[in-house]
């Protein structure tokens, strides 16, 4: 069922610029994905930068990561009923709220609302792929949209070793002051450059079903990230998983019998769209084990026997290749899903991704081993990030490609989620002692993680084979604005 409607209300009638619009719209994302890393190096240091307890500051992370995941698909639903381009400028002004409120803190609790502000920015990204699709014409559609879908992972690789610097050349509030910088550049950008759509879904917002999906994300999130710290069988932890499911099923029965629900589930339950947002969880799960090992590893110091004792600033160097390397993957994505369709590079990517992870398990006692396995998972993700999308807008009609992108985005956002409770466990339940009562992961408990990596990428590659093959891109007959990446209409409907 689709709730497809065209509203021209004061659409913006400049003439896209293509080059423009994607490098506008992939500098934004980028920006916005840079919040991920952004604490990163502060993390040893903020319970005494906040005044605070160890357990009570990482709420700082915990608070963008539930922001995030709310925002993402309500922010998504907005765009494709009342402009996109309008609700991306609302999410870089929050943005910038956030960052300046982060960085006038000085305690924990304008801290935690300063980056809950930045959470709420996490719709950039789907908002971005969606204005693509409106805007660009057919033959630039496919690298575009790589581009984008893969500035998540090359925001998070340059901003690792951009914050260390920060972090350790000035105040720590500069972080928060450039980030809010970036934001405004971001935001003028858009307002100079990207054109407002016409195509609009129209309609009432859903509220109840906002509602409830974002206590249900809330509670799944939150057992997942604070879990080890809480109990995994503590009566918490279990009654928030519980709460989740049972939120999620009258979710699902409100949202089946809404008019104009916030996520149309007989489109999500389309076998094409269904299985890739399954594997865009699962891979966002196999993503996430290079971020939480690979600095962790850099940063032991050399008596274990295998930690290699770099700084932070030296870690985030040997990262950032990786996220030069999904910027360059992206175009050769593009490229390979017009060939073969973007099935083949989505399995493509996950052969990668396993591939550099099988490096790692062998590959961990110098410097130059991390960068090539790094490089090779970052190889393997610009390729998978830059297909999702491809297969997703070929799936869907044209007026819900914000909703269905952030839906796409929130599934490898709850991957990552998972990743990092799973392989924070196994790092703190396999440990050696370096004495005075000082423990550290040892190296089977990293090997155990790159190994899981290389399951989990597997796993993904299995679910991505019974996705129904498309003709490639190429193939498609649209020349211009609102052409699809593949043609959806041929989909069936699921009733």
């Amino acid at each position: 069922m689709s709730h497809a409607a065209t509203a021209p209300a004061s659409p913006d009638i400049r003439a896209p610029r293509p080059n423009a619009v994607v490098a506008v719209l992939a500098f934004a994302g980028i920006v916005v994905a840079l919040m991920q890393t952004l604490v990163i190096p502060l993390i040893p240091q903020l319970p005494r930068l906040l005044s605070a307890s160890p357990s009570d500051a990482t709420w700082a992370i915990t608070a963008t990561l539930l922001a995030s995941a709310v925002a993402t698909p309500v922010v998504g639903r907005l765009g494709d009923m009342y402009g996109k381009r309008r609700m991306l400028l609302v999410s870089l002004g929050l943005l910038v709220t956030g960052s300046v409120v982060a960085a006038l803190s000085s305690s924990l609790v304008p801290m935690i609302a300063g980056r809950t502000l930045q959470g709420l920015a996490a719709g950039v990204i789907p908002l971005g792929i969606s204005i693509m699709r409106d805007e660009l014409p057919a033959d630039r559609l496919g690298s575009a949209t790589a581009m984008m879908s893969a500035s998540l992972g090359v925001g998070g690789a340059l901003g690792l070793p951009a914050a260390a610097f920060l972090a350790e050349s000035t105040d720590w509030h500069m972080l928060f002051w450039t980030s809010a910088g970036f934001g405004v550049v971001a935001a003028v950008l858009v307002l100079s450059l990207v054109p407002e759509s016409a195509v609009r879904s129209g309609g009432r917002f859903d509220l109840v079903g906002a509602a409830g999906l974002s206590v249900a994300l809330v509670c799944l999130l939150l057992a997942i990230s604070k879990g080890s710290a809480w109990g995994w069988g503590s009566g918490l932890t279990v009654g928030l998983f519980a709460a989740a499911v049972v939120v999620l099923l009258l979710w699902g029965w409100w949202e089946l019998r809404a008019a104009r629900p916030l996520v149309d589930l007989r489109t999500t339950a389309r076998r094409q769209v269904l299985l890739t947002n399954l594997a865009s969880a699962v891979f966002g799960f196999a993503m996430f084990a290079m971020s939480l090992v690979l600095p962790t590893l850099l940063q032991l110091p050399v008596a274990t026997g295998y930690g290699l004792g770099q700084t932070m600033l030296a870690a985030g160097l040997v990262l950032a290749p990786s996220g030069l390397v999904m910027m360059v993957m992206a175009p050769l994505s593009a490229r390979v899903s017009r060939a073969r369709g973007p099935k083949v590079t989505l399995m493509l990517g996950a052969v990668v991704v396993a591939a550099g992870y099988g490096l790692g398990v062998v590959l961990m006692s110098a410097v130059w081993q991390l960068v090539v396995v790094s490089s090779l998972i970052g190889a393997g993700i610009g390729l998978a990030y830059g297909a999702m999308p491809a297969l997703i807008m070929g799936a869907v009609p044209v007026s819900e490609t914000a909703a269905a992108n952030s839906l796409n985005t929130l599934m490898r956002a709850i991957g990552t989620s998972i990743s990092s409770a799973v392989s924070g466990g196994i790092l703190a339940g396999l440990t050696v002692s370096l004495g005075g009562g000082v423990s550290v992961p040892s190296q089977d408990g990293f090997r155990v993680v790159l190994a899981i990596g290389a399951g989990t990428a597997l796993l993904a590659l299995v679910i991505m084979a019974f996705i129904p093959g498309r003709r490639p891109a190429s193939a498609g007959k649209g020349k211009g604005r609102h052409a699809a990446v593949t043609t959806h209409e041929k989909q069936p409907s699921v009733s």
